[in-house]
């Protein structure tokens, strides 16, 4: 008999945190009721633990087998991305009996029409969707669903700059303040944009499931305004106007993101876990910009609660 290498003990004795294979591309169908059922283009992630008497894990004999479970739970059409990953990492945990944990990940793109906000014109956008699962033999069990989003945000900072420079011209040209400042609320005052992109992630449980379609619209609320493939004249007037009149920090953006999440979910358990991040593509810099936030809802609650609390006793 052939040798199993895998199975020989290591040179450096250490246990590695996660071994697997990425990339693994299947199709899924996803049922949806009353409509027909969606088609994602797949990539899987899937990983286990390996302690520190073995070499390697049995992925060169056993990666046949995760390929045939992925494309056996994929045959099928499916109601929840979150069920099927969890069901690979349980097959994942049977095939590999030496890990105590094991992962799955799906990412997946997809495709979702919309209308232009003038004219009407049908476009499209795609979106990232993707579900984890993180299985450990002691019963512990982390899923999480969430999404990607991308859209226009502009910068508050720089139009502040703007709005005073512009004033200081038009005192110098005769007008008097009052003037200036309905002049300067009646245009959309000039500021740099960027490409934002909003990833949301929320915990599922079996009792606490969230739509992916409510995901995504609060994403969305994380910029100053959203972005289309085909936009006509009246269109591209429209987006432009409407995101400087809405200028976000990327900071900003996680925090309305946040505030959104709580709105659409308000009966979610307090111990439920989000992933709240926003990246900026910056226009006049040679770098991106980010914030995240990983929170309980019940933190996010007191937060924003106690802000509100505050509001309220300024005023």
């Amino acid at each position: 008999m052939l040798p199993d290498v895998q199975l020989l003990k290591p040179e450096i004795p250490i246990g590695l945190s996660r071994v697997g294979a990425t990339g693994i591309k299947k199709l899924v169908e996803v049922q949806r009721e009353g409509k027909r059922p969606i088609i994602l283009i797949s990539a899987f992630d899937v990983f286990v633990d390996l302690p520190a008497h073995l070499k390697g894990v049995n992925l060169s004999r056993n990666f046949e087998v995760i390929d045939e479970v992925i494309e056996a739970l994929t045959a099928k059409p499916i109601e929840n991305i979150e069920d099927l990953v969890v069901e690979i990492a349980k097959h994942l945990l049977a095939r590999h009996e030496y890990a105590t944990k094991a992962e799955a990940r799906m990412n997946s793109e997809l495709i979702m029409r919309k209308r232009t906000p003038r004219t009407g014109q049908r476009t499209q956008e795609v979106v990232k969707i993707f579900g984890e699962a993180t299985l450990s033999r002691d019963g512990n069990k982390i899923v999480m669903v969430g999404v990607e989003v991308t859209g226009i945000t502009a910068c508050p900072c720089a139009q502040e700059l703007v709005k005073a420079s512009s004033a200081e011209r038009l005192a110098k040209m005769g007008f008097d303040e009052e003037t200036i400042q309905k002049i300067l609320d009646a245009i959309p005052v000039a500021t740099h944009n960027q490409r934002g992109r909003a990833t949301l992630k929320v915990q599922v449980t079996d009792s606490f499931k969230v739509p992916i379609s409510k995901l995504i619209e609060v994403a969305k609320s994380s910029m100053s305004y959203e972005t289309y493939e085909i936009l006509k004249r009246e269109d591209e007037l429209a987006v432009v106007e409407a995101a400087h009149r809405n200028t976000r920090f990327v900071e900003d953006g996680v925090r309305y993101m946040a505030m959104e999440l709580l709105k659409a979910f308000p009966d979610a358990p307090g111990d439920i876990l989000a992933f709240l991040r926003q990246e900026n593509e910056e226009s006049i810099h040679q770098h991106n910009v980010v914030a995240e936030r990983f929170a309980t809802f019940e933190e996010l609650r007191n937060e924003i609660g106690s802000s509100d609390a505050s509001r309220s006793n300024s005023n």
